[in-house]
């Protein structure tokens, strides 16, 4: 989603930013903790970073069964060097399948915190509880919400549907909140370099939440835009501009590799295009779950409603905008290679009867029509939409049932129907897709062109990125009564909230899946509870899925 500079002119920020905490662990060479992720059955990626100086480096890494390091069961020395800026990332390999095992690094007399992470089961498999992460934007907060995902005893994986890190410079947005609550974004430019991504991932790798949910619950992970800039496609982005800026090409693969450098995830094999960033993983016979890469790799430049709204004055004009331009078919989303894998991966699930299919999916695909605010007698607060970068006021979309955003599946539904048509030809119909990007809480149903089911969509809110209606400017009471007009207005939205920052726990049986939309009660303080504010099943009948 298009986020633009809020505080404009800025010339000094505070250099005070964290300066305590980072004297405090001046010494620390683990000061970006440890993570794990990326597992299949019987190996694991494990990571730390290194606080070093120019040498090259060599670290220790061991793995056990137990927390006290009795009995390793694979143990080994990782040199890292500046050339990908002294972390450290292992394959460990020849593990048991469905075991937890812990993990921790040695570097001279330092020792890290030990991690817990696991292998994917095989076999029969009753039960599996998972996380859905997204839009963790340093500068509006606190991450309470992975703290309490590693609290969490009912996660066994983390999905984090992108949006990892923010690419805004410290006047960007969000600027007013981290002034206040002292998280200004570093280094304080707009990040486009390698040494830029490099520094900005420690930024957020240090966070108090941040290091204790890697160290206790192994990732599955999506890239979305501000991993790299806001809104990419193949041939550049929204939020980047040549030539002060560079070439796209450039800045892409910047942020690219400071991703492979920083997570927790498998580095490409030599020669593989490291933007073909998906994967498959298999949880026994219970679930299949297949990430999409909507990013780098095949979609087509989005269009910006500021082109056509002076065009768009009528039903009949909005019609033929989503019709004729919206739904041209040369609007892709996916790559072939992407399509291929996909493919793949869910026909060898159904064919071995696996329970469940699952989506790891960056952005919003159900359809969501902006709700007709106007005709409840709702208006924008100001001229303005107050949303950095949206171009189309709320009560305009609404008026002609326009799209909501035109960066998600919404903005190209010839791409979501050649997705649908995809599955339905392999026959799956009953999808689970799990949805990032939003900054909101989901329930959606999922129905194709020919208002065919196709499954059903769990979306989850940001971890610290905020609601976009409140972000426009509207009270709270008329942003619930805008939640409200989605689900009375828009057929196949089931429930949805954009009033909270938080995750979502999906519990995973044979029978159904168990929905739980968790909120932190703050994320501009460090002291905070948890609730959950609503939970849905999703229940099987014949080869379809359904809220219940």
């Amino acid at each position: 989603m298009r986020r633009r500079d809020v505080i404009k002119g800025l010339a000094v920020l505070p250099a005070v930013t964290a300066a305590a905490n980072r004297k405090k662990q001046q010494s620390n060479p683990f000061r970006h903790g440890i993570a794990s992720g990326d597992p299949d059955d019987s190996s694991v990626v494990i990571w730390t970073r290194i606080t070093a100086e120019g040498l090259d480096q060599s670290v220790l890494w061991e793995v056990s069964r137990d927390s006290h390091f009795s009995t390793l069961v694979a143990s080994g020395q990782q040199l890292t060097t500046h050339h990908r800026d002294f972390t450290v990332k292992v394959l460990v390999t020849d593990l048991l399948p469905g075991t937890h095992y812990y993990f921790r690094f040695k570097w001279g007399d330092w020792s890290s915190e030990t991690g817990r992470t696991a292998t994917l089961p095989t076999g029969s498999l009753d039960k599996l509880g998972i996380a859905m992460a997204s839009c963790s934007n340093f500068a509006f907060g606190y991450f309470n919400a992975y703290e309490a995902i590693a609290k969490d005893d009912a996660i066994d994986v983390v999905l984090h549907l992108g949006d990892y890190i923010y690419e805004y410079g410290a006047a960007g947005w969000g600027a007013e909140t981290a002034l206040r609550i002292d998280r200004v974004h570093r280094p304080f430019n707009e990040i486009v370099s390698l040494s830029d991504y490099r520094e900005r991932h420690a930024q957020y790798k240090a966070d108090h939440g941040s290091r204790l949910m890697h160290a206790s619950k192994p990732l599955l992970l999506v890239w979305d835009d501000h991993e790299s800039a806001n809104n990419p496609w193949i041939g550049g982005a929204q939020n980047h501009h040549s030539p002060e800026e560079g070439l796209w090409r450039d800045r892409r693969n910047n942020s690219i590799q400071a991703y492979y450098e920083w997570m927790p995830v498998r580095d490409p094999q030599i020669g593989a295009d490291r933007k073909q960033f998906w994967r498959a993983y298999q949880f026994g016979d219970l679930a299949t779950l297949v990430t999409l890469e909507s990013r780098h790799t095949g979609r087509s430049e989005q269009l910006s409603y500021d082109d056509h709204i002076d065009t768009i004055k009528s039903d009949e004009d909005a019609f033929r905008f989503q019709t004729d331009i919206l739904g041209s078919p040369d609007r892709t989303m996916l790559s072939p290679d992407m399509e291929q894998f996909l493919g793949e991966a869910l026909s060898t699930s159904a064919e071995s009867g696996v329970a469940w299919r699952l989506i790891g999916n960056a952005i919003p695909m159900a359809k969501t029509p902006a709700p007709d605010i106007g005709s409840i007698g709702i208006s924008m607060p100001k001229a303005d939409s107050g949303v950095p970068g949206t171009s189309a006021d709320l009560v305009w979309k609404g008026k002609y049932n326009l799209p909501l955003y035109l960066d998600t599946w919404d903005g190209y539904p010839w791409a979501r129907q050649r997705f649908y048509d995809q599955c339905r030809a392999l026959g799956v119909q009953d999808l689970i897709v799990m949805t990032g990007d939003s900054h909101s809480f989901w329930a959606n149903k999922l129905r194709d062109n020919d208002d065919i089911a196709m499954g059903v969509e769990i979306g989850t809110s940001g971890i610290t990125s905020p609601g976009d209606f409140i972000e426009q400017g509207f009270d709270i009471n008329t942003a619930l009564r805008i939640d409200q007009a989605l689900i009375a207005q828009a057929p196949d939205v089931v429930w949805t909230s954009n009033m909270y920052q938080g995750y979502v726990r999906v519990t995973v049986s044979k029978e159904n899946l168990k929905v739980d939309y968790v909120a932190v009660s703050t994320v501009t303080e460090s002291a905070w509870d948890v609730k959950t504010v609503k939970s849905k099943q999703i229940i099987r009948t014949g080869n379809t899925v359904t809220f219940s």
